[in-house]
C-alpha cells in the first residue's frame, strides 16, 4: 500500500495515459480480417488510469544497447530494483539547486559581503554602557543578570565566509539557508570574554548593531534574527532579498571570534566559565568546593564556528561523497527530526557520512541509496550515547578523552579537532529516536517493497500521528519550579537561565524510569523559536514594532511523545522490591504515598504500586496516572499543566451509560456467549447429521460492532405478546423499543451421500435442519428458539444468535449449469457467489480478524471509530462492515513507515491518512491476513489487478482469501461515493491534527465527525420517539425515550423484538416507490436520511422555458410524498435547493 502520487486524485485532472499504439504491418487483407473479428476490446481507460506500454514485436525483442546494459549492471549492484533507481533519481533533481538558482544566490551573497563590510564602526565602551544603541534597538539576548564586565567596540568583520551545508553542496530544497561566518576583529574582544557570558553578550551587541544598519538598505526585503538550533544563547541575523527572490534564499549571519582566540583548554566539558557568584549572586558553600562544569556555555560550536567549518571542509572534499547526504537529509526531514533545539540536523548527516568513509564503511562509488543503507545501518547498530565517535586521527594525549565527553554530554560525536562534540545539544531521547527509526527504515528497505520509497521518503511522521500517546506541558514557565525542585542550580547556570533546556534531560529520565515497560519510547518536541522581527526592510517607524527576544516562557510548549508497548500498557500494577531488600527505600522515594506493601500469592510480601482502572479503556490511559503523578511529585507540576491526549476519541463509540468504557468488556461478553453456544452445538444429539465447524460472522464475534450489543429483557408493558409464537409485537402508544440485531452464527454439518444434488432440494433439507435444530436446543438446553427455513433464532444469555445450518457443495450445486444437450458445467451465479460470501469467506474473515484483536489490542477501537466516523459523514451505506474493517487491519498489518497503533486515538489519524493519500485508482489495498501472500505473490496480485482494472470496482481490496475479485466491495462504493471519502478525510485529518496538538486542550473534538449538511438537496428530519438508536448520535441528546428495557437483565421467556428499525422501513418505502434511484445518505446511529441529488425523470413536471420544453422535479409534490409516507416519523422536509436540475 503506498500514497498516491503527488497532485493526483480519485477524480482528479485528466492525466494522459502513457500508450504507445502497435506499428500497423501487413497488407490489407490482413486488416479486414482483422477488422472482421469479434470485437473484444474493452472500452477507453478511465480518466487517471495508468495502462500498460504497448510494444511492437520490433521494439519488444530489440537487442540492448551497451549503454543500456551499464545503467542495468549499474542498477543490479548499486540499486535493488530499476523502479527504485528512477525513484531516487526524481527526488535527487527536486532537492538539488539549479545552477542559476546557485548564480542568483551567489549574487546576492556578493551584494551581501559589500553591505556587511561598510557598517560603520562604534567607540568603545562598558558592556553595561549600551546608551550608544539607537532608540528601540534590541538585544538579542537575555542579559541576566544585567552586570558584567568588559567593554565593546564594533568594528567591520575581518573576514565574511560562506560554511556550512551551501559550501560543502549539501543544502536541499524546499528552504535554502546559507550560513556566513563573520570572523570578529580580534580588537573587540578581550581575554577573559569566555567567562560570565561576556563573549555572548559582545557576539548579540554585534549583531544588533549589524541589523540596525542593514535593515536601512533597499536591497533586503526581511531582516530579522533567529536562533540557531532554537538556543536562545546562539542568535543570528537572517537576510532575505527584496522583491521576487524573496523566498530564493535565506542568509544566515554568524559571528565568531578569530582563530585560536580562546585556548581549548579552558572549553574543555569539566571546566566551569560561569562563576556562581556572579550568576547566583552568592558564594559558594564552601572555598574548597569545585565549581560545577559548563559543558554548555564553554562548547566550542558557538566561538570556534569558522574554524570548525574549515576543520570539516577538507574532509568533506576528501570523502567526495557530496551528493551522498542528500537521501539521508531527507529522510531526517520527513521524520521531523530537524527541528526545535537538539535537533539531528545535516550538518550532522554530513559528518556521520565523512566518519564513515573515513572508517572505509561507505565507498566514493556507492550510490545515494548506499548511502543511505549505510547511514541507517550505523545508526541502527550503534549507539553514540555508550559508545561515541570521534573524526579525530590525533594521538596526540592531550586532547580530551571520549569518557571525559560521555560525563558531560549525553550523545557524543568529536570533530577533527578533538575538542568540539558535534552533538553537544543532542539530547539522549532524540538520538534514540534516530536509532529507533532507523532500525525502522531498515526492515522497510530490507522488505523490498515496491512503494517502500514512498513510505520511507515521501510520507511525513509527524508527532501526533507517530506516537501513541502525547502530552503538552504548559506554561512553561512551570518548568523554573521544576529546576528549583530537582536542584538543576548548574544546569540553569550553565544553559544562560533557560530553564526549558536544563529540566529537559532530567524530566524525560523521569518519565523513561516510571513508565517501564509500558514505554517503548519517549520523544520530544520544542517548536521552532519565533524569528524576532525588525520591521522589514525599513528603519522601524516607531519602537513598537521592534520585538523584545522571546521569553523562556513564550517559547511554545514543550511536547512528549510516547510511543508504548501493547503488552505492558493495561498492568495496573509496578512490582517492587521484597519489603526487606535496600532497593525498597529508593522505590518509595520515587513512588511516594502511591507505594504501599502488598502480600501476593506466593507469599512475598512487596513493595507495590496499583493503578485505578476498571475498564479496558481505563487501563490504555495508566500511562496518564503515572505521568501526572511523577511530574506532580518529583518537579512540582500540577496536573493542570499536562495536558494529556490519548483517549479523547473514546466518548465516541462509548455506550449509552458506560462513561468509563469504551465497549471491549460487552464485546467480550458477547464473544464469551458465543462460546458457550458452540460448545452447544458440538455437543448436540439427535441431528441427523454431525456439526463439523461452527464459525461467526458477525461484527460483534470480530470485535468491531461500534456500539456492541448487551443483553435485553424486555419489559413486558412496551409489547403485547403473541403466545402462539413466542413473541413480542410493539405497542403503538409507545417508543420504538430498543433495536435488537441478531449475531450471526455459520453452522457447518458434515458431508454425506444422502445430500440431495438438486439446489431447491438441498434448501427444503436445510429447512429441515433449521426446525430440528430449534427442537433440540429448546429440549436439550431450554433456549428459547425461533426457526424458519432459511436461519434458526436462539435467546441464549440476552443475546440473540441467528444461526444458519451450511452444506459445503452447495455453492458448486448453484454453479452447475445445463446445457441443451445435457452437458453440466460449472459458472458462478449471484446465488452461488452470495451463498459462498456468506457461508465461507465471512466466517473465514471473522475468525482471523478476531486473532487480529488478540495481537493488538487497539484493533477494536481503531475499526470502531473508523466506522463510526464514516457513517456519521452519512456514507455508511456505500461500505460494508467488512471492508472498513479490511481498511482498518491494513494500518495494523502494513503500518510501514509506522508501528501497529497502540491506541485508537493514532490509529484513526491513520486511517484518515490512509483513505485520503491511497491511490484507490491505481493500486488494490492488499490486507496481508495471517501472513499468508509471499512478496511474490503480492506482485502477481498488482500485475493481475492493472490488467483487468477494468472489470474490478472502484475500491479494490484484497487478501489471501479472495486474490482477484474484491467481494467486499462489489456492491459499493461508487467512484462518487468514494470521491466524497477522500475529499472529507483530507480536510478532516489536519482539523484533527491541529485540535489534539492544542496545548490548551482539544476543544470539540467531534467537530470532525459531524457531517457537512450544505451539499444535500433534502434533509428529512425525524422524530426520536421513533428512532430506536437515537442516542447513538455524534452529539448525544441529554434525555431520550425509554426503550422498554428492564434495568437488570434476567432470563426472559420471549423472543424480543428483532431488527425492528423504522427509519430504515421508511428509508426501503422510499426506494420501492418513485424515487428509488434517488441516493439517500443517513447514519443508522441516529438517523437523518438526506437525498442527494434529482437525478431521474420520476417525480417531474414539464415546463416551457423560453421556446423550450424542459423536464425539472415537483418539489412540491416530491416533498409532500415524503412527508405522506412517513406520517408519525417524519417531523419536517426542508428543500435546502434553490437550483434543481435533471
Amino acid at each position: 500500500m503506498g500514497p498516491a502520487p503527488a497532485g493526483e486524485q480519485l477524480c482528479g485532472a485528466i492525466v494522459e495515459p502513457e500508450v504507445m499504439e502497435p506499428a500497423l504491418e501487413g497488407t490489407g487483407k490482413e486488416r479486414k480480417k482483422a477488422s472482421s473479428r469479434k470485437r473484444t476490446l474493452a472500452e477507453p481507460p478511465a480518466k487517471g488510469l495508468l495502462q500498460p506500454v504497448k510494444l511492437s514485436r520490433a521494439e519488444l525483442y530489440k537487442e540492448p544497447t551497451n549503454e543500456e546494459l551499464n545503467h542495468l549492471r549499474e542498477t543490479e549492484i548499486l540499486f535493488h530494483s530499476s523502479l527504485l533507481r528512477l525513484q531516487v533519481e526524481e527526488l535527487l533533481k527536486e532537492v538539488r539547486l539549479s545552477e542559476k538558482k546557485k548564480d542568483r544566490i551567489d549574487a546576492f551573497l556578493r551584494e551581501v559581503n559589500q553591505r556587511v563590510v561598510r557598517v560603520p564602526s562604534v567607540p568603545e565602551t562598558e558592556l553595561t554602557d549600551q546608551a550608544w544603541l539607537p532608540a528601540g534597538v534590541r538585544v538579542p539576548l537575555h542579559q541576566v543578570p544585567y552586570a558584567v564586565k568588559g567593554c565593546f567596540c564594533f568594528l567591520p568583520p575581518a573576514q565574511v565566509t560562506v560554511v556550512g551545508s551551501y559550501l560543502l553542496g549539501t543544502c536541499i530544497r524546499p528552504d535554502i539557508n546559507v550560513d556566513v561566518a563573520l570572523t570578529m576583529p580580534r580588537e573587540i574582544l578581550q581575554d577573559k570574554d569566555g567567562l560570565n557570558q561576556r563573549y555572548f553578550r559582545k557576539r548579540a551587541l554585534y549583531l544588533a548593531h549589524l541589523a540596525h544598519h542593514l535593515a536601512q538598505d533597499p536591497l533586503f526585503g526581511s531582516v530579522c534574527f533567529s536562533y540557531t538550533n532554537g538556543c536562545h544563547l546562539k542568535p543570528s541575523l537572517l537576510l532575505r532579498p527584496r522583491g521576487k527572490d524573496e523566498r530564493l534564499v535565506t542568509v544566515r549571519l554568524h559571528p565568531c571570534p578569530p582563530p585560536d582566540f580562546f585556548r581549548p583548554c579552558r572549553l574543555l566539558p569539566t571546566k566551569n566559565n560561569v562563576r556562581s557568584a556572579w550568576y547566583r549572586g552568592q558564594s559558594p558553600a564552601g572555598d574548597g568546593d569545585p565549581l560545577p562544569p559548563t559543558t554548555i556555555h564553554g562548547s566550542f560550536r558557538i566561538q570556534l564556528l569558522s574554524p570548525i567549518c574549515s576543520s570539516c571542509q577538507p574532509c568533506w572534499v576528501q570523502s567526495g561523497c557530496g551528493s551522498g547526504t542528500s537521501l539521508p537529509e531527507c529522510l531526517c526531514l520527513s521524520l521531523c527530526l530537524f527541528q526545535g533545539q537538539g535537533g539531528f540536523t545535516g550538518f550532522l548527516v554530513s559528518m556521520l557520512v565523512v566518519f564513515l568513509v573515513s572508517t572505509r564503511k561507505i565507498h566514493t562509488t556507492m550510490s545515494g541509496y548506499q548511502v543511505l543503507r549505510s547511514v541507517l545501518q550505523f545508526l541502527a547498530t550503534t549507539d553514540l550515547t555508550v559508545n561515541g565517535i570521534s573524526l579525530c586521527l590525533s594521538s596526540d594525549p592531550s586532547l580530551p578523552a571520549l569518557a571525559d565527553f560521555h560525563q558531560a554530554f549525553s550523545v557524543v560525536f568529536l570533530d577533527s579537532s578533538g575538542h568540539l562534540n558535534l552533538c553537544a545539544d543532542v539530547t539522549a531521547s532524540t538520538y534514540h529516536q534516530v536509532q529507533y527509526e532507523a532500525r525502522l527504515s531498515m526492515t522497510l528497505l530490507d522488505s523490498r517493497a515496491d512503494d517502500g520509497f514512498h513510505l520511507l521518503l515521501m510520507t511525513p511522521k509527524p508527532m501526533i500521528r507517530a506516537f501513541d500517546h502525547v502530552l503538552h506541558l504548559h506554561p512553561l514557565s512551570r518548568l523554573q519550579a521544576a529546576c528549583h525542585r530537582l536542584k538543576l542550580w548548574p544546569e540553569l547556570q550553565d544553559n544562560g537561565g533557560d530553564y526549558v533546556s536544563a529540566a529537559l534531560g532530567p524530566l524525560t529520565t523521569l518519565l523513561e524510569q516510571g513508565l517501564g515497560t509500558r514505554l517503548n519510547l519517549l520523544a520530544h518536541s520544542r517548536p521552532p523559536v519565533p524569528e524576532v522581527s525588525w520591521a522589514g526592510s525599513r528603519v522601524p517607524r516607531d519602537t513598537k514594532d521592534i520585538q523584545d527576544p522571546p521569553k523562556h516562557k513564550d517559547s511554545g510548549t514543550l511536547t512528549l511523545g510516547l510511543l508504548l508497548r501493547p503488552e505492558g500498557l493495561t498492568s495496573v500494577l509496578e512490582l517492587g522490591p521484597e519489603a526487606d531488600q535496600p532497593e525498597a527505600a529508593k522505590f518509595r522515594q520515587f513512588w511516594g504515598f502511591r507505594s504501599e506493601l502488598r502480600r501476593f500469592q506466593d507469599g512475598a510480601i512487596r513493595e507495590a504500586v496499583v493503578w485505578e482502572a476498571a475498564s479496558m479503556s481505563q487501563k490504555r490511559l495508566i500511562p496518564h496516572q503515572v505521568v501526572t503523578h511523577l511530574l506532580a511529585l518529583h518537579t512540582d507540576i500540577p496536573e493542570t499543566c499536562v495536558h494529556y491526549v490519548g483517549g479523547p476519541l473514546d466518548a465516541l463509540i462509548q455506550g449509552l451509560k458506560e462513561t468509563s468504557s469504551t465497549g471491549e468488556e460487552a464485546l467480550a461478553v458477547a464473544v464469551c456467549c458465543y462460546d458457550d453456544l458452540s460448545r452447544l452445538l458440538w455437543g448436540l444429539e439427535g441431528l441427523p447429521l454431525t456439526v463439523s465447524a461452527v464459525q461467526g460472522a458477525h461484527p460483534v464475534l470480530r470485535y468491531t460492532e461500534v456500539f456492541p450489543p448487551t443483553p435485553v429483557r424486555p419489559a413486558s408493558s412496551f409489547y403485547e405478546p403473541l403466545q402462539e409464537r413466542s413473541s413480542l409485537l410493539p405497542r403503538l402508544d409507545k417508543p420504538c423499543p430498543a433495536y435488537v440485531e441478531p449475531m450471526t452464527v455459520v453452522c457447518h454439518l458434515e458431508g454425506s451421500g444422502q445430500w440431495p444434488q438438486d439446489a431447491e432440494a438441498v434448501q427444503r433439507v436445510r429447512a429441515a435442519f433449521q426446525l430440528r435444530l430449534a427442537e433440540l436446543l429448546t429440549q436439550q438446553h431450554g433456549l428459547q428458539c425461533r426457526a424458519t427455513a432459511t436461519h434458526t433464532d436462539v435467546l441464549k444469555d440476552g443475546f440473540v444468535f441467528r444461526i444458519r445450518m451450511a452444506y459445503q457443495r452447495e455453492p458448486q450445486i448453484l454453479k452447475e449449469v445445463q446445457s441443451p444437450e445435457g452437458m453440466i458445467s460449472l459458472r458462478d451465479t449471484p446465488a452461488s457467489l452470495h451463498l459462498e460470501r456468506d457461508t465461507r469467506q465471512l466466517p473465514l474473515l471473522t475468525s482471523a480478524l478476531h486473532g487480529l484483536q488478540q495481537q493488538h489490542p487497539a484493533f477494536s477501537g481503531v475499526a470502531r471509530l473508523a466506522k463510526r466516523w464514516v457513517r456519521a459523514q452519512l456514507l455508511g451505506e456505500g461500505f460494508t462492515d467488512e471492508s472498513l474493517d479490511l481498511v482498518a487491519a491494513a494500518l495494523f498489518l502494513h503500518p510501514e513507515p509506522f508501528t501497529p497503533p497502540s491506541s485508537p486515538q493514532v490509529g484513526f489519524l491513520r486511517f484518515l491518512y490512509l483513505v485520503s493519500t491511497f491511490d484507490w485508482k491505481n493500486n488494490p489495498l492488499i490486507v496481508n491476513l495471517n501472513n499468508e501472500l509471499t512478496v511474490e505473490e503480492q506482485v502477481e496480485m498488482r500485475s493481475g489487478f492493472l490488467a483487468a482494472r477494468a472489470q474490478l470496482p472502484v475500491m479494490v481490496i484484497v487478501t489471501p482469501q479472495d486474490r482477484k475479485h474484491s467481494v467486499w466491495t462489489q456492491d459499493g462504493p461508487s467512484a462518487q461515493i468514494l470521491q466524497q471519502l477522500v475529499v472529507l478525510a483530507a480536510e478532516a485529518l489536519p482539523m484533527l491534527e491541529k485540535q489534539l496538538m492544542d496545548p490548551r486542550g482539544p476543544g470539540d473534538i467531534r467537530t470532525v465527525f459531524r457531517p457537512p449538511l450544505d451539499i444535500y438537496d433534502v434533509l428529512i428530519r425525524l422524530s426520536p420517539r421513533h428512532i430506536p438508536r437515537h442516542r447513538q448520535a455524534v452529539d448525544s441528546p441529554a434525555a431520550s425515550f425509554c426503550r422498554g428495557l428492564l434495568s437488570q437483565p434476567g432470563p426472559s421467556s420471549l423472543m424480543p423484538v428483532l431488527g425492528y428499525d423504522p427509519p430504515q422501513l421508511y428509508l426501503r418505502q422510499l426506494r420501492e416507490g418513485l424515487w428509488g434511484i434517488w441516493p439517500f445518505f443517513y447514519d443508522q446511529h441516529g438517523w437523518e436520511p438526506q437525498p442527494f441529488k434529482v437525478c431521474c425523470t420520476k417525480g417531474h413536471m414539464v415546463m416551457s422555458r423560453g421556446e423550450e420544453l424542459v423536464m425539472v422535479p415537483n418539489v412540491e409534490a416530491i416533498l409532500e410524498d415524503f412527508a405522506v409516507l412517513g406520517e408519525g416519523l417524519v417531523q419536517t422536509v426542508e428543500a435546502r435547493s434553490e437550483r434543481w436540475t435533471v
